[in-house]
């Protein structure tokens, strides 16, 4: 005989009756949000050193603010900080310039070439930058004249060192020629990040190689190229501080003129930072459009810059406030149109 509490089998539901809950459903699973109580407490101690380091900075009177601000935009740093731009971009233009010449001399098969270029960069990559412009400025111990003619032979023209190579000049030089040596394995690296099937099927055209080199190799070469250029270029604007041995009133010179007559080491050295700090700033910011531009051949629908994001932000909040004053129009069935 069959006991009385037996448990009857399920059957269907009555009608109206909810279905019961699954077994492992996602409906019927609770969510809990991931707890990142590491990170937390990481961004709390970051915080708390960060307002630290601001209070000392706001509070600590060895700083200085009040000296700070008599001399950021003074006559004097100005003018050094227009002396250390006028360095910066005689050596980018002209160490460039030279440093894509051995590029493409390392990358020719003269051997000639290849191990004049590899030399030179072996030699001024190995030299540090201030023995080099010391050099240069007492080129004239060495070389009291200079001039033009037949070599090994006869000399038709020639001036005195010093009156064709001053100061600036000895200056422009020492670091135009260090620059160039890292500028030609920059640009031999993107050079040679371009595929060769690109040259390939501009021979296979007719193309002259000058123009396969000026119209295909280095657009394509320039997105391999920028990132490290621009790294280059902004290291090179901090170097020309080196520059101070020989007296050239570029901005940490004039800077330490200045606080070894008063005396206010700290903050004065704050204003060389700040100029530092704006004038690479600006670099970066350069950068990153050219970099932009050149890869337009990458990606056709490149991401919005810092700007666009800006104009997108405040047109998204003039549209939420105008969507907040619109009055609201009472539904109407369709019925009740009249």
């Amino acid at each position: 005989m069959a006991s009385t509490t037996d448990t009857a089998p399920p059957g269907p539901a009555a009608p109206g009756a909810p279905a019961p809950p699954v077994p492992d459903d996602p409906a019927t699973l609770k969510v809990v949000p991931a707890r990142h109580h590491a990170r937390w407490v990481a961004a709390a101690a970051v915080a708390v050193l960060v307002a630290q380091f601001t209070h000392g900075l706001a509070t600590n009177p060895v700083w200085e603010w009040h000296v700070f601000r008599d001399y950021v935009l003074s006559e004097t740093i100005v003018r050094a900080v227009w002396v250390t731009l006028q360095l910066t971009a005689y050596a980018t233009v002209l160490g460039f310039l030279l440093g894509t010449v051995l590029a493409f001399m390392r990358l020719s098969r003269s051997p000639v070439l290849q191990t004049v270029a590899w030399t030179y960069i072996w030699i001024f990559r190995s030299i540090p930058m201030i023995v080099q412009l010391v050099f240069w400025f007492n080129l004239s111990a060495l070389y009291d004249r200079l001039g033009l003619g037949i070599p090994f032979g006869p000399v038709f023209w020639s001036v005195d060192s010093n009156s064709i190579i001053g100061t600036i000049g000895a200056a422009v030089i020492g670091l135009t020629l260090h620059q160039a040596a890292y500028a030609a394995e920059i640009v031999r690296g993107g050079v040679l990040a371009v595929d060769e099937g690109q040259l390939q099927a501009a021979a296979a055209l007719g193309i002259p190689r000058l123009r396969q080199i000026r119209r295909i190799v280095l657009p394509q070469a320039m997105r391999a190229i920028l990132p490290t250029a621009g790294n280059e270029i902004i290291g090179l604007l901090k170097g020309t501080s080196v520059v101070y041995v020989m007296s050239i009133g570029e901005l940490f010179y004039q800077v330490q003129v200045i606080y070894g007559r008063n005396g206010r080491v700290i903050p004065l050295l704050l204003v060389a930072t700040a100029w530092y700090v704006v004038l690479t700033s600006l670099l970066s910011v350069a950068q990153y459009y050219v970099e932009r531009r050149y890869a337009r051949g990458a990606d056709r629908t490149p991401p919005p810059t810092p700007l666009q994001r800006v104009r997108r932000f405040v047109r998204t909040l003039r549209t939420a406030a105008a969507q907040r004053h619109r009055p609201v129009v009472p539904f109407k069935p369709l019925g009740d149109i009249r």
